[in-house]
């Protein structure tokens, strides 16, 4: 595309093949056209070197007049770690490549070539129109086309799962319907938040009965807020449940954990996915645990997180953060959410806690939940109640209750 033809349908055809630009509209306009063409051109040389998705771009390292990229076959990943792996030609470890794809893409020059070495790939020179300007915005949209066109390992991520009570044994209609209606009410929680100014930077994908969801952002308040968005997207559905009495409207049993997963982007036809998808520690925990959960309950994971953060105030880390604690951080920030509405009626308290046995005194412990699964591998799991108080109309009591409880327990 030549600058002469950026005409107005030339911005769009801009944004319709780069969508980095589209994501950050705000802060690409502090570009010129220039730079923005530059970058498409970007675009389509990774692309390229992408091939439908049989390859992998690690990296890439700024040079004069372009950039050089790290592009390896999406199987080689895998190989270069495997027991069966020539040592003599990749000295590569499995905590290598988990450095290599998690956190920044971008790599000096040196450290380019020292990977390059290790991986024994040269790295592939790619020249631009015009050289790149170091400007914040633009690096920050390389890294999100390097990201798109690799995979990036995420060491502690919050993830709940919404399952729908009965899917199988729903017709066809009925299966699309009790989607669509969670798909609103993951609508509806995501904008009672932002109504709050509570940000959550939410994805989902399909785990064929439901959903997965996780906040894009990282760190301890991003968890939270994914924890308090999981109770506010139930509460949603326990309202439209009360409403109805036919089977548009799911029943639901969800869980929330927090661990290990691998970020991608699917090959769909000839591009790769806008939106990721996630697998990994988390999500195998999450579908084990799903599979023991009652209707109506909130099981949370036994995790120990480990988000380091650039912050020295403990508050704002969440290394060696256990479930407990992660809960008490949880229900300590809920002050936020007062003032939100549900069908009309404003919340006034929301308390979110783990069940136990009544010890006397108003005292209770947290009982720990031993969930064998199809395997014969075996887990703990918390029972999690979450109570929303409103003005004038019933509490919605999310959760069932720990006398309740038909799991095996210790």
């Amino acid at each position: 595309m030549e600058l002469d033809d950026l005409s107005q349908s030339g911005i769009r055809r801009i944004a319709d093949f780069s969508p980095y630009l589209d994501q950050l509209a705000g802060l690409a306009q502090e570009m010129g056209l220039r730079q923005r063409s530059n970058l498409v051109y970007l675009e389509s040389c990774l692309h390229q070197h992408w091939s439908l998705g049989q390859n992998n771009i690690l990296s890439w390292a700024p040079i004069d007049g372009g950039l050089l990229i790290l592009v390896v076959p999406h199987y080689a990943i895998a190989e270069y770690t495997s027991p069966q792996a020539d040592r003599n030609a990749s000295k590569v470890s499995a905590r290598f490549i988990t450095e290599l794809i998690s956190g920044e893409r971008q790599l000096s020059l040196s450290q380019m070539q020292k990977v390059a070495r290790l991986l024994n790939v040269e790295p592939v020179s790619l020249t631009l129109r015009q050289p790149l300007t170091g400007h914040p915005v633009e690096t920050q949209i390389i890294e999100k086309m390097i990201r798109r066109y690799g995979i990036n390992f995420v060491a502690s991520r919050a993830v709940t799962l919404f399952d729908i009570v009965g899917f199988s044994l729903l017709t066809p209609f009925e299966q699309m319907t009790q989607l669509n209606s969670l798909s609103y009410s993951l609508n509806s929680a995501h904008a009672k938040m932002l109504e709050q100014d509570v940000g959550i930077n939410f994805a989902r994908s399909s785990s064929g009965d439901g959903f997965y969801v996780w906040n894009r952002d990282d760190g301890l308040e991003a968890n939270v807020n994914l924890y308090h968005f999981m109770h506010i997207v139930l509460a949603d559905n326990a309202i439209a449940r009360s409403k109805t009495t036919s089977k548009a409207v799911p029943r639901l049993r969800a869980c929330f954990h927090v661990g290990a997963c691998y970020e991608f982007h699917q090959a769909e036809g000839l591009n790769p996915t806008m939106h990721n998808f996630i697998v990994g520690d988390v999500t195998i925990e999450l579908a084990r645990m799903i599979d023991a959960a009652l209707p109506g309950q909130i099981l949370v994971g036994d995790f120990l997180a480990d988000i380091t953060t650039d912050y020295v105030d403990p508050a704002q880390t969440q290394a060696n953060l256990d479930a407990v604690t992660f809960l008490q951080r949880a229900q300590g920030n809920l002050a936020k959410l007062s003032g939100m509405e549900f069908s009309g009626e404003r919340v006034t308290a929301i308390k979110c806690y783990l069940t136990g046995e009544n010890m006397g005194g108003g005292q209770f412990n947290i009982r720990r939940l031993h969930i064998k699964d199809k395997h014969g591998l075996s887990r703990v799991a918390y029972n999690a109640k979450v109570n929303i108080y409103r003005e004038t109309a019933q509490p919605i009591l999310l959760g069932i209750e720990d006398r309740k409880l038909a799991l095996a327990i210790s």
